[in-house]
């Protein structure tokens, strides 16, 4: 067997035997609908189980995926509808529409991050993902009926008509709300009120490429062209990396000149996040892809930048993997290390980004060298070898992480399926995927 046959298998491993055989059924909440939230390191059902839309809705995004994967499988289309049916009926609000950020297992209001009844563009964004992969798989009218209300209901009601972007907090009336507004929040993510955000616009760039792939809405175009063009010319600093938060004209949030304890209590709003760098490379070229925009070169520039940024900067010569987080420090060229932990996602979406532009870019050796250095990185150091799944980061740094929960509301199966089934059909280069086709529509302006 080949080198490359032999990981080929280790993926298919990690994916089927790794994942979706200890995932589905057991998260499954047959009683009150939905999917569990809460799993222990050892594949217990947890007490607790409040459900937020963005994990509710990856689940369904994951499943219907799988089922294309392994050829249609009725296990998984099933285990994706009774996903579908919990989002419709329980997780929008029928009254004022929008998806709600959080529910309690019953589907009633909880007190877990004081989210209560509002709502998030970056939540909404989700459901919309999981309803374009599921209309894909199975052409139902009733879940794309179901998508462009989303969407509609997300241009309505989140777009900034004046300075572009997206609004991300939004009242359970569907009012957009900052510090001025007559509603206060309590929600944990309060210190983001008031801003727009790379990871909502990342998101939302995400969710229309896949239904744009399926419902060539005019308006839906433009919006994409649209976020395309803003997170690329705007959001991605001259370096190459992206600006987390900026004010509503699209000033970026900085505490480069404030005090040490200042910026450490502000790190969530100003830091460079490598995973979200590549991520975002990848989310770009799959957005401009879908566009079939003819030659455009500027995307795959910055991406590239993007991605070799993250590898200069927030990689881990010793050990392997990717480092959490970074800072430009005011009067430094240098970016400086300021988390060293290594979180699963973005190890997750570093595998599927290295290996995607080592397609791109056949000569430049590099991007193959450091996707097979990450995939030792993650079997020595993310992969459960005792209960399966990957552990929430790298127990070369937090050992303590062997014993953390497999899955809370921040984790479940998206970022690690999507980035083995991509990986696999890049090795596996005959196959019908579409990540094969990104490749193919990049590989002229890159190869």
């Amino acid at each position: 067997m080949d080198k490359n046959q032999e990981m080929i298998r280790e993926f298919q491993d990690a994916h089927l035997n790794g994942i979706i055989n200890r995932w589905y059924p057991l998260v499954i909440d047959k009683e009150c609908g939905g999917y569990f939230t809460n799993v222990s390191y050892d594949w217990k059902i947890m007490p607790d189980q409040e459900k937020m839309i963005v994990s509710q809705a990856r689940h369904v995004w994951t499943l219907a995926k799988n089922s294309e994967y392994f050829g249609g499988k009725e296990y998984y289309d099933e285990m994706a509808y009774h996903g579908f049916q919990f989002l419709k009926q329980k997780m929008w609000d029928s009254k004022y529409g929008g998806f709600y950020q959080i529910r309690s297992r019953d589907s009633g209001t909880t007190t877990v991050n004081g989210w209560r009844d509002e709502k998030r563009t970056y939540g909404n964004a989700f459901g919309l993902y999981a309803l374009a992969a599921l209309y894909e798989r199975h052409h139902d009218p009733d879940v794309l009926e179901f998508a462009k209300k989303v969407f509609y209901w997300i241009e309505e009601h989140a777009f900034d008509p004046k300075y572009l972007g997206y609004y991300e907090f939004l009242t359970r009336e569907a009012k957009p709300f900052d510090q001025s507004f007559h509603y206060k929040t309590i929600a944990s993510d309060g210190n983001e009120l008031g801003f727009k955000d790379q990871n909502s616009s990342i998101h939302l760039l995400e969710a229309y490429t896949e239904l744009y792939r399926v419902w060539k809405d005019p308006l839906l175009r433009t919006r994409l062209q649209s976020l395309l063009g803003l997170i690329r010319d705007t959001m991605v600093a001259e370096r190459g990396y992206l600006q987390l938060f900026f004010q509503n004209d699209w000033t970026p949030v900085s505490f480069r000149n404030a005090s040490d304890e200042e910026r450490k209590a502000n790190f969530g709003l100003d830091h460079v996040s490598f995973g979200h760098d590549y991520e975002t490379a990848f989310l770009m070229l799959e957005a401009s892809s879908a566009l079939d925009v003819p030659d455009d070169t500027r995307t795959l520039a910055v991406a590239k930048k993007m991605l070799d940024h993250a590898i200069s900067n927030g990689w881990d010569e010793s050990a392997g993997g990717f480092y959490d987080g970074g800072y430009y420090f005011s009067g430094s060229d240098t970016c400086s290390i300021v988390k060293d932990t290594k979180n699963w996602w973005a190890q997750a979406e570093g595998i599927n980004a290295l290996l995607l532009f080592s397609k791109i870019f056949p000569d430049d050796s590099r991007y193959r060298s450091y996707f097979q250095k990450e995939w030792n990185y993650i079997k020595n150091y993310i992969l459960d070898p005792v209960y399966g799944d990957w552990y929430e980061g790298g127990i070369d740094k937090e050992p303590q992480l062997k014993n953390g929960n497999k899955s809370h509301m921040w984790k479940c199966t998206y970022h690690t399926c999507r980035a083995l089934m991509n990986c696999i059909a890049m090795m596996n280069e005959n196959a019908d995927a579409e990540i094969n086709r990104i490749i193919a529509h990049w590989r002229t302006m890159g190869g």
